[in-house]
């Protein structure tokens, strides 16, 4: 008889899983203004990084349903953070070529990391921890991204910007060893004998999935609002540095800490978001958190130069606690308004939302930058997303679903 992991030791392992995810979308942005000067390319374009990643991730993001159903949960992850990991290594070339096809081969990777978390965990969350215990699943993404942003600076300072790369991807593939004791139990109702069949029809399956958004109208009001919750999420956390060394005259390893602070702040912030979210109802606080990210936003729009480095510190960590701290309580909400058993397909459905606004968002921060000689319009984009979806959640009507 297989012995199966409880549900604490499934979460702290999709926690590292996060932890070393957000390698693929944080270690190029933090290290752009060393990469920009050698590779001949405005630091402001970490944005279209960020884009490139989610593009890839809606590509392989639908078909996370398919794969989890011949391979399993875990193997999915495995071979997800192999990519990401094999992927990342190509951006020290520091050819634009190579930085595109990085972002979008880490897109690939990461796609199905998400959905195939929320698989395994959805399986074993009790309903009345379910917001608590995704918020500290989720914990792995403001906690990796508070160790890359500390981390990589210090690494390319001592031994160049290539060997900050190179260590998130070994962190990478590393992540991916450690998960293979929990293959064979969590893995034991794969399908072995599923065919995934040629890309257009698995296209075309996982694409159902989108029907979701259309059967359930609060779930679709929900993902609209993660999509922009997530804009300010992504913008913020990909030029939070370059912005500070460009416009505030901060040293990268100094901005880097700033960075990992925030950061910091978005792990308390998930841990206690989810607490309150299982008590008060994800509606309410999903609501408070877009109201408080774009009072945040409206304070990084108007720091500058002569601003205290504190204040602007805690502006970013406010934003972090934030703009950070909403996923593990939208997620939870997710799996409680999922139809019976499509819990991956409905995440997956949302992330494909998310990832298309993805692709508009830290794109439109850049040109604002680019445009406008400055970071303001850029974080005044980041407040104005955060109260579109303030509104969206807030007019949500209640579903009542254990």
């Amino acid at each position: 008889m297989i012995h199966s992991p409880s549900v604490w030791t499934v979460m702290l392992a999709l926690l590292g899983v996060h932890l070393a995810g957000m390698g693929v979308f944080l270690a190029v942005p933090v290290l752009a203004p060393a990469i920009a000067a050698e590779a001949g390319i405005p630091a402001a374009l970490a944005g279209v990084h960020t884009a490139l990643v989610y593009g890839g991730a809606l590509v392989s993001g639908p078909l996370t349903g398919a794969f989890i159903h011949r391979f399993g949960g875990i193997r999915v992850l495995q071979a997800g953070l192999v990519v990401c990991g094999a992927a990342l290594s190509i951006s020290i070339l520091a050819h634009p070529a190579a930085l595109a096809v990085s972002a979008l081969a880490c897109g690939m990777g990461h796609g199905p990391v998400t959905p195939a978390g929320s698989h395994l965990l959805a399986q074993k969350a009790p309903a009345n921890r379910r917001s608590l215990i995704f918020s500290l699943k989720q914990c792995g993404v403001p906690a990796g991204s508070m160790l890359i942003a500390a981390v990589t600076p210090l690494i390319a300072a001592a031994f160049g910007w290539r060997a900050g790369i190179l260590a998130v991807a070994v962190l990478l593939i590393s992540m991916a060893v450690a998960l293979q004791p929990l293959r064979r139990p969590l893995d034991a109702e794969r399908d072995r004998s599923a065919r995934l069949g040629n890309l257009r029809t698995a296209w075309a399956t996982a694409l159902s999935s989108l029907a979701i958004l259309r059967e359930v109208p609060v779930l679709r009001r929900v993902t609209l609002m993660s999509a922009l919750y997530g804009v300010s999420q992504f913008c913020f956390s990909s030029f939070f540095v370059v912005f500070q060394v460009e416009a505030l005259g901060v040293p990268l390893t100094e901005a880097g800490f700033r960075l990992a602070l925030a950061q910091g702040a978005g792990v308390v912030g998930r841990i206690g978001w989810g607490l309150l979210a299982d008590r008060a109802g994800a509606r309410p606080v999903l609501t408070g958190l877009g109201l408080a990210t774009a009072a945040s936003g409206l304070a990084l729009l108007l720091s500058g130069p002569d601003w205290p480095g504190l204040v602007v510190t805690l502006a970013g960590m406010a934003m972090g606690a934030t703009a950070i701290g909403w996923n593990g309580v939208f997620l939870a909400e997710t799996a409680r308004l999922a139809p019976p058993g499509r819990v991956g397909a409905t995440t997956a459905a949302a992330g494909f939302v998310f990832g298309a606004c993805m692709l508009v968002g830290p794109p439109a921060f850049s040109a604002l930058v680019q445009a406008s000689g400055g970071y303001a319009l850029g974080f005044g984009l980041c407040a104005a997303t955060a109260l579109v979806g303030a509104t969206l959640i807030h007019g949500a009507r209640t579903v009542a679903k254990t």
